[in-house]
């Protein structure tokens, strides 16, 4: 990545963990949370990543698999602390096939290459794994927004929004099949919590009335296995987590067993 690209990136991913401080942010994430917290319940495994940071905390408090890790990526440099984890997102330094279950919380809308990051995403999931994206729809009241305040070069407007079928027709084409998808704020992006708790009605109606136009989505998907020659299979081997060449230590890891 040139270093000017890398620096405008580093610029928007910190600005954009800046803005879920504020009461819109805030909202989201309470949302967002809820959704994802359903999404990773039933999910098992050994090991859960998060490819980047947002905001405080994760996505994965509510998931049972036991060793959840946060991949911090190189437009993140500036957040992680002590015994973080640092790469770029379509070069996880993660062995293949060794991942039960992927996070990208709006990852693709902050890089300038989303196929990358879903064939590493792939790459390291094993067979039946899953991913899970949390993106924003340019089909929306948010897309709508970002149409007219991009030019500000403020996240989260300064981001690329993905159409939810553009996403799965990426999936598709890597093996994935999408097993679910849920869409979510139907209400304008305001900062103003008075209007938007008196708007709060349209989150039901707009499940009801008009689905596709929520301003984020979530999908779930799982890797799907195709048959291939027995000489191959080399997953009946203990998996090992961190790709040749890095030290263990280097990743930062938490057990949910602490």
């Amino acid at each position: 990545m040139e270093i000017k690209s890398l620096m405008h990136d580093i610029r928007s991913r910190r600005l954009f963990n800046e803005w879920y401080e504020s009461p819109l942010g805030a909202e989201l994430m309470r949302m967002e949370k809820e959704v994802t917290d359903r999404a990773v319940a039933n999910l098992f495994g050994y090991y859960i990543i998060q490819l980047g940071c947002l905001g405080h905390g994760t996505f994965m408090q509510n998931t049972r698999i036991a060793t959840r890790m946060t991949v911090y990526l190189e437009q993140d440099i500036e957040a992680p602390g002590e015994g973080s984890f640092v790469c770029a997102g379509d070069a996880l330094a993660v062995a293949s096939d060794s991942i039960d279950t992927v996070v990208l919380p709006h990852i693709l809308e902050y890089t300038n290459n989303p196929h990358g990051i879903l064939r590493e995403t792939e790459r390291v999931l094993i067979g039946d794994g899953h991913l899970i994206i949390i993106g924003f729809n340019p089909w929306s009241l948010w897309g709508m927004a970002r149409f007219m305040l991009a030019w500000r070069d403020m996240p989260p407007w300064s981001g690329k929004f993905y159409g939810l079928m553009r996403i799965k027709d990426w999936l598709t084409l890597l093996g994935f099949e999408v097993l679910a998808t849920e869409r979510i704020f139907f209400r304008p992006p305001l900062q103003k919590q008075r209007v938007m708790k008196l708007l709060s009605f349209l989150e039901k109606l707009g499940k009801y009335c008009w689905s596709w136009f929520g301003g984020i989505y979530i999908i779930t998907a799982r890797k799907r296995v195709f048959p291939v020659n027995p000489i191959k299979l080399n997953w009946l081997e203990k998996r090992r987590l961190i790709a040749s060449g890095l030290v263990r230590p280097s990743m930062h890891i938490q057990d949910g067993s602490h």
